[in-house]
């Protein structure tokens, strides 16, 4: 059960102004010794405590202030600023992180896939969809909104520098725009909490090793944490065969994140935070194919083997944020700079591998830069009102640039002639601009209504859109034990820029990588309205249950998926769309045992492409104009579940078991209808499951040195399960999931 001991914001109200300095203090001073448990929780951001600190203690006269103090006083002030009031939120701290499959070297998305209304896609390239949306997913580092990167299969997020990870969807408050179907809240570990270090080696199956080093700590007034890793395995992509091991797959991957606190004064500091990453992955091949797309092509071999194909891609991502943050009486202030770069390159076969079986060879390259403003404010008016307002601004600009090699084909005759190179380039761009401002009112000691709106504007060199959209959500808590709410938020979704389709599609014509259709409407931003209620329920001490349902009604409905040969997102949008679906979760914590179990059922469809035409296949652009048809990444059950159990925590010896495991129904596929036409994402691939356990011993060799050993089982029934089979809308490779690992690792704490 998620528990806290920040009393409810009317608690903290009530408390004099002399005495709120050393009620931080002993707020502070407590939190450093508390281990939250994850839960999905509709309640208010800051809930109302199973024991609330007695009003004595409050009083007690505390003069000076330790930097440690100083520190969590201002984290909290933070969270004050934009709380979560009325979405779906659940929850997970570093030690619930430890204590799943691969604990923090898992890859950052399978720790999300832990969190309810999630669906499993390409899990090496981060793939997620959450209430039946394709990516449409935020990241936020400490509050701080991070600007997207161009899509590929590095997963720069670590989670070894997490300290708490929130997972919020639903209706989201107004502070929340332009990604809409989740928001990844990471708050990083300190240098004022975490005073010390860990290096660790991981490593096992598909050829796998991964160290990694982290360390933080206080000088004076400085706080600072420092996290590194590189991995290399032999499975960067998904295997598209059933076997154990993938041909031509290997990956190599190095990441940095670096995290600075700097305090000004009692009241405000300076933050700063670094990231690099650098991977490159190799292209899995398949065997037995040695088939020509063009059989007699001029120049062409007379045969080509299929596994021996030598197709690559590299991507790098770079960012800074500088924040500024002020706490003064009842105001909060967080400001922030942030910058990015992102680049992806894709490079085909270099002896002619792609052209042989597809027809066409594509070097493609993609660099994403960046730049951007945030601020965000609260000010407690009084007992009843608390109001936040902020503003956003992000301007990007993409090259889009590609090399293609072609045959030309003679449209009277069909004769071919060539190859020949057809270079494209394109430069976009796209300004992101949103204004919030909302109120939380408390109307009744057990109703809070959060009201508000946002304006948001987006402007680009191929669209130009703004909106109003009013937020609402009432949260009902009769009992400490019961909270519901019901909210209602007007989304509005731009492209991202990155993924929009920038070729020239009539340099094609003619040629042997021509779409089937010339028509190439612009991508527009989605228009949407989304309903959501739920209720949470301790049935019993340590024991939760909740149940949350949706619904989404869309225009321009957004989507993506991959086309042609490169592994490279391309944005498109459906006329209209529907989602809707339920969620119920399980949550039990008892001493040194803990569980949870999460159940999704969900629905997504959309009707007539009405973008990006060109991508697909004519026959399938007739079929949805006039019929809804299921998104791709529509999985009708999605399921998570986990236990762990901890024992000697307090002595020399500590030891760790857990067990955990996913449910899929199956991503969508195309299906044959009775006369025989193809009916696109019709059908699904079979349903899947997977196991995982492990175990972990502590010997602890003083108060702050300790060794670690561990072992890791992933995918213990070795399943073959597939997540797709290379058909459906946007699909463009099967892939299956990975067979039976065997991991260890070895640490050090210092």
């Amino acid at each position: 059960m998620k528990t806290s001991l920040f009393p409810s914001p009317s608690f903290r109200r009530n408390i004099p102004p002399t005495n709120r300095r050393a009620y931080w203090t002993v707020i502070a001073l407590a939190s450093l010794g508390a281990t939250a448990h994850a839960q999905t929780t509709n309640a208010p951001a800051i809930p109302t405590p199973t024991n609330t600190t007695p009003a004595s203690v409050l009083d007690t006269n505390i003069t000076q202030l330790h930097d440690t103090t100083v520190f969590s006083k201002l984290d909290q002030a933070r969270t004050a600023i934009l709380p979560d009031l009325g979405a779906t939120v659940s929850t997970m701290s570093a030690a619930q992180i430890n204590s799943g499959s691969r604990g923090a070297d898992a890859p950052f998305n399978e720790l999300i896939l832990r969190f309810p209304g999630v669906a499993q896609d390409s899990a090496a390239n981060g793939d997620l969809h959450v209430r039946g949306e394709h990516a449409n997913l935020q990241y936020r580092i400490n509050d701080v909104l991070l600007p997207e990167g161009i899509t590929g299969f590095g997963l720069e997020l670590d989670p070894r520098f997490v300290e708490n990870l929130k997972f919020i969807t639903g209706s989201l408050p107004a502070q929340y725009g332009f990604r809409t179907a989740g928001v990844v809240d990471i708050q990083t570990k300190s240098g004022a909490f975490e005073n010390g270090g860990q290096f660790e080696m991981f490593g096992g199956s598909h050829d796998t090793l991964r160290p990694s080093i982290e360390y933080g700590g206080s000088e004076g007034n400085l706080n600072y944490f420092v996290d590194a890793s590189y991995e290399h395995n032999t499975l960067g992509i998904e295997n598209p065969q059933p076997t154990s091991e993938a041909i031509h797959d290997k990956t190599d991957q190095g990441k940095l994140f670096s995290y600075f606190s700097y305090l000004l004064d009692d009241t405000s500091r300076v933050n700063i935070m670094l990231s690099a990453s650098d991977s490159n992955f190799q292209v899995p091949d398949v065997t037995g194919n040695n088939t020509a797309a063009f059989p007699g092509a001029p120049g062409q071999p007379a045969t080509f083997d299929s596994a021996n194909l030598n197709e690559n891609q590299n991507e790098q991502n770079y960012y800074a944020v500088v924040t500024y943050q002020k706490t003064a009486g009842d105001l909060n202030l967080q400001v922030s700079a942030i910058g990015r770069e992102s680049s992806v390159h894709f490079m085909p076969d270099p002896e002619g591998g792609d052209l042989f079986f597809d027809g066409a060879s594509s070097d493609v390259y993609r660099r994403l830069r960046s730049g951007g403003l945030q601020a965000d404010a609260s000010y407690y008016l009084n007992d009843k009102h608390t109001l936040r307002g902020g503003m956003i601004f992000d301007g990007e600009t993409v090259y889009a640039g590609s090399l293609n090699t072609v045959f030309d084909i003679d449209p009277m005759s069909g004769d071919l002639s060539g190859p020949r190179q057809i270079p494209d380039s394109q430069h976009l761009y796209g300004l992101f601009t949103g204004f919030y401002l909302q109120d939380e009112w408390k109307i009744l000691p057990q109703v809070t209504i959060n009201y508000g709106a946002r304006f948001d504007i987006f402007n680009s060199s191929f669209d130009n859109e703004n909106q109003l959209s009013p937020r609402v959500n009432i949260i009902y808590e009769p009992t400490d034990k019961t909270t519901l709410h019901a909210g209602y938020a007007r989304y509005f979704t731009p492209p991202p820029v990155e993924n929009v389709p920038s070729s020239a599609v009539a340099l094609f014509d003619n040629t042997s990588n021509a779409a089937g259709t010339d028509q190439d409407s612009p991508v527009k931003a989605e228009r949407s309205h989304y309903f959501d209620a739920g209720v949470s329920q301790e049935l019993f001490p340590g024991f939760r249950a909740g149940v949350d349902g949706y619904y989404k009604k869309a225009k321009n409905q957004l989507d993506d998926g991959l086309f042609g040969q490169t592994l490279i997102l391309s944005a498109f949008n459906y006329a209209k769309g529907e989602v809707y679906g339920t969620e119920f979760t399980f949550d039990y914590t008892h001493g040194g045992f803990s569980a949870y179990a999460n159940i999704a059922y969900s629905v997504a469809k959309g009707e007539d492409f009405v973008s990006s035409q060109f991508l697909f296949d004519p026959g399938d652009i007739a079929y949805a104009q006039n019929h809804y048809i299921n998104l791709d990444h529509d999985q009708t059950v999605s399921g998570s579940f986990g236990a762990s159990y901890k024992f000697n925590e307090t002595k020399r010896f500590a030891t760790m078991f857990y067990v955990d495991a996913l449910y899929g129904s199956g991503l969508r596929t195309d299906s044959t209808a009775a006369d025989g036409s193809n009916i696109p994402n019709g059908g699904t691939v079979p349903s899947y499951y997977t196991v995982n356990c492990g175990v972990e011993q502590v010997f602890k060799l003083n108060h702050k040195q300790s060794l670690k050993a561990r072992i890791d089982l992933v995918n213990l029934t070795d399943a073959v399960y597939e997540l797709r089979d290379g058909q459906g809308v946007g699909v463009n490779a099967a892939q299956f999931g990975a067979r039976r690992g065997i991991f260890g690792s070895l640490s050090y704490t210092f």
